[in-house]
């Protein structure tokens, strides 16, 4: 049925009266461009929102990285490891250094105790291995190397806890450098080695003898008691060394003192190694308790490692350092 449209005379548009005629005109299909009606008419309001509903979907589409995008990201993160790993390399030397010398510090303080308890008698640097009577005075016993058939190298309790001075240090990491990672394989275990800390060979000798090697060492001052190291003093005289992990053998560490008096720098030589584990420095300890870390100056103190071990002596001319240890080592007998 057809709709019935009935219109009243004039109707009121605002200040204009319109007839019902024109009315019908104005929303005729057959007056040209204006054939719209008001049912296919779309709000501007809906064509807003379906203008931003088109717009975030396209951002979501396109909301990822790129892959150039992406590897940008990574080469700046590389640059910024790359900027970063000396720095933090550096500061793990250095917390190992610090903690080297603390290792120091308490070895000083035991072997400082066991003279107090004992008379201010020393512990011996190294057994002497045809009288058993010094391995308990000696601060530890064995003699290191690499093979897994030597219980010395894994076994604490072979040699270490039955020094002269475990009673006052029970601690296995102080005896070995924070920095020494040298290993060794038993029954297809990678075991860590014990110890890396030595002693100055002029503090009790071998059991108190010179070992069998005369003058070099009898020419020599041996301290046997605490007091006696008034020559240098105290505060001049190295009780305890970071020695390599390649020269490392018995618990003494031996100073060549040749050249030494009368001085002939030429004549210089190393018997044992220092350890150059903190930046091109070795850790030390002295009688006074304090520790250092003695940087080394001259290239041929920090050669490349060699597990078949250096030879001895090693001769080194004109070394510095050499020079050093030996001043911080004992003094010619009569001076």
């Amino acid at each position: 049925m057809p709709l019935n449209f009935e219109f009243p005379a004039y109707t009121d548009f605002g200040a204009h009266l319109v007839a019902p005629s024109e009315l019908l005109g104005r929303f005729s299909p057959g007056r040209g461009r204006k054939r719209r009606t008001l049912g296919h008419k779309i709000p501007r309001t809906v064509m807003k929102k379906s203008s931003t509903f088109s717009t975030l979907n396209t951002r979501r589409k396109h909301s990822g990285f790129t892959l150039i995008e992406l590897l940008v990201v990574i080469a700046i993160i590389a640059i910024l490891a790359g900027l970063l790993l000396p720095s933090l390399v550096n500061a793990k030397k250095k917390s190992e250094g610090v903690l080297c010398m603390n290792n120091h510090k308490q070895l000083a303080l035991a072997w400082r105790l066991y003279s107090d308890d004992n008379v201010e008698r020393l512990p011996y640097a190294s057994e002497d291995p045809a009288k058993l009577g010094t391995f308990s005075a000696s601060w530890v016993t064995g003699t290191m190397d690499f093979s897994p058939a030597n219980r010395s190298n894994w076994d604490p309790n072979y040699n270490i806890t039955k020094g002269a001075i475990w009673p006052y240090s029970k601690s296995l990491p102080v005896y070995k450098c924070p920095s020494d990672h040298s290993t060794v394989s038993v029954n297809r275990q990678i075991l860590p080695r014990v110890r890396s800390m030595c002693m100055n060979v002029f503090l009790g000798g071998w059991g108190g003898t010179d070992g069998g090697w005369g003058k070099p060492i009898t020419e020599n001052i041996m301290y046997f008691k605490y007091s006696s190291l008034s020559t240098p003093g105290p505060s001049s005289v190295f009780v305890f060394i970071d020695q390599r992990e390649d020269s490392v053998n018995m618990g003494n560490f031996a100073v060549s003192m040749k050249g030494y008096q009368p001085n002939n720098p030429s004549g210089y030589e190393f018997w044992d190694m220092p350890a150059s584990y903190h930046g091109r420095a070795g850790g030390f300890s002295f009688a006074d308790g304090h520790s250092e870390l003695r940087r080394w100056l001259d290239a041929r103190t920090m050669p490349l490692p060699d597990k078949n071990g250096l030879p001895s002596p090693w001769a080194s001319p004109n070394n510095r350092d050499v020079a050093w240890m030996q001043d911080k080592a004992t003094r010619p007998v009569g001076q």
